[in-house]
């Protein structure tokens, strides 16, 4: 799908988007698309759509890197694009992965209606209302005594959140699934999203580098406000179960087509333990 671009690619750039997007990782918000997608009955190909996510996904890791921002050295355990490459390579490889981003989703095979809506609803969910003004409240968070667990709840379900809630209401709807169907993928992507940062925060604060594949210790380094810090490890294990349970509560609503999702939150939930 990516090597009939290659030849009209930089090598560098090329390089470097590469060495990005097929890092490995979990593949959460493919994975949640195409699970959504199967609950709501839907058939044929969707694979454009799910590489669409992931390389915004991608492009957002590798700006979150920077020096700029969270200065890391270590993603899915190996040098971050910036200290492979450099920082300018880094930040055009991340601007072209988010531009391949919304051409894969162009050429979705679905209704015409069904594509625009979908590229209005991923731009709404990474721009300023969604991942990329998370970003920025959680850098402003740095600098600020953050106390109030609702603020650093809002922050994550614009910068982590916003991209997962997308990811299911997308499979949704290109299985064509009704309203009923697509609220119920909605409010599952958005208590997925919320357990995906809790269990991540609780990672981030028990796990070593190597099981991350990324800089363990970081939030507690640079003093952000995270779901550990503000309610301790026990709240925040209580607070990830009761988050499981409205994530299980909103797949029931897709009946027995839900289970798989139900097994994907039950393992979100799991590896924060």
């Amino acid at each position: 799908m990516l090597e009939a671009r290659r030849e009209a690619v930089p090598q560098v750039l090329w390089s470097a988007m590469q060495y990005s997007l097929l890092a490995g990782g979990k593949r959460v918000r493919p994975a949640l698309m195409l699970e959504s997608f199967a609950a709501c009955g839907g058939s044929g190909d969707i694979l454009p759509a799910a590489l669409s996510i992931e390389c915004m996904h991608t492009y957002s890791l590798i700006h979150d890197d920077l020096p700029s921002m969270d200065n890391d050295d270590l993603r899915r355990g190996r040098p971050t694009c910036h200290r492979r490459f450099d920082e300018a390579t880094a930040i055009l490889a991340a601007d072209a992965l988010q531009a391949l981003s919304f051409e894969l989703l162009a050429g979705q095979p679905a209704d015409a209606a069904v594509r625009v809506d979908l590229i209005r609803r991923l731009a709404m969910a990474a721009g300023a209302a969604g991942m990329v003004g998370g970003q920025v409240l959680d850098m402003q968070a740095e600098s600020e005594s953050v106390v109030d667990i609702r603020e650093v709840e809002h922050i994550h379900s614009l910068k982590t959140g916003a991209l997962l809630r997308y990811s299911c209401e997308a499979g949704a709807l290109l299985a064509g699934a009704d309203a009923h169907a697509v609220e119920a993928c909605s409010r599952y992507g958005i208590a997925v999203g919320l357990l995906f940062q809790i269990t991540d925060d609780m990672l981030d604060a028990t796990a070593s580098s190597e099981a991350l594949g990324k800089s363990a210790g970081k939030d507690a380094a640079q003093s952000k406000a995270t779901y550990v810090s503000l309610l301790g490890l026990e709240q925040a294990a209580a607070f990830a179960r009761r988050t499981h349970g409205a994530a299980l509560e909103a797949a029931e609503l897709l009946g027995e087509d839900g289970n798989s999702l139900r097994d994907f939150a039950t393992y979100i939930m799991e590896r924060g333990q």
